[in-house]
């Protein structure tokens, strides 16, 4: 193991604590995540969809509503932000790479964050006008199965994968180290968006759908960056591994 690596532990640590510490939260939640539990409410209730948006603010306080996001994200990001993260802390001097990480995950998370506000208007918007909670999550699913095969979605994906060059020193390290974070939460949220309505939709079961794309966006992230163009993107290298391991076991 390399010096870098061995500073990076903590990091990695702390990630992960953030991770594990968010999904025991939303496990332990007594009621349905704000907005999913609202929704369904509310498509019978209004009569408009500004009404809804309305009244979804009036039940649901805003801080509420941003806390419980803030916790998806945690639960749900903090794996795709090991690769990232690692690439900051190695090109950071060791005193400045806790300062370097938090500009990174700031960046991150600020973009998300925002981006949070549209998908929450979106998830309300098709619970809203869907006959059912099955209706939404199946309109949901169409979108998000026509983004994954789409030419965007792998150019997104390609992005984050992107490691540029950072400054070691001074206002130009954090520059760059908040500069990343931005662009990789971009990156992120173009590549993810689509699959992420899917728990904002899924009511009652929004945590396993939350578990289940959380695990399909760690798989897609293995996978190596491809030219962009029409097609299945699948996580194939997360299967050939659990395949390999599988076998590897079985021999044994």
């Amino acid at each position: 193991m390399t010096r870098a690596a061995r500073q990076l532990d903590p990091g990695l640590l702390a990630l992960g604590a953030t991770g594990l510490i968010a999904w025991t939260a939303l496990a332990l939640a007594a009621s349905d995540l704000a907005l999913p539990a609202f929704c369904s409410a509310a498509s019978r209730t209004t009569a408009s969809l500004a009404d809804a948006l309305s009244l979804a603010l009036v039940v649901n306080a805003p801080s509420a509503l941003a806390l419980d996001w803030t916790l998806m994200l945690a639960a749900m990001m903090s794996p795709l932000l090991v690769a990232p993260l690692r690439h900051v802390c190695e090109r950071s001097f060791a005193r400045r790479r806790l300062r370097a990480s938090l500009l990174f995950v700031a960046g991150y998370a600020a973009v998300w964050m925002t981006a949070g506000a549209g998908l929450a208007a979106g998830a309300l918007a098709v619970r809203w006008a869907a006959s059912a909670p099955s209706a939404g999550l199946l309109v949901c699913a169409a979108v998000a199965l026509a983004w994954q095969v789409s030419p965007a979605k792998q150019w997104c994906l390609n992005r984050c994968h992107r490691r540029p060059a950072l400054a070691a020193f001074g206002a130009a390290a954090d520059a760059d180290a908040l500069r990343f974070g931005l662009a990789i939460g971009a990156a992120c949220v173009g590549s993810c968006w689509a699959v992420m309505l899917l728990p904002l939709v899924a009511a009652e079961w929004h945590l396993p759908m939350m578990a289940a794309v959380a695990l399909f966006l760690f798989a897609e992230r293995l996978e190596d960056p491809a030219p962009p163009g029409w097609g299945w993107h699948a996580p194939g290298k997360a299967l050939r591994i659990v395949t390999a391991q599988a076998r590897m076991r079985l021999a044994s």
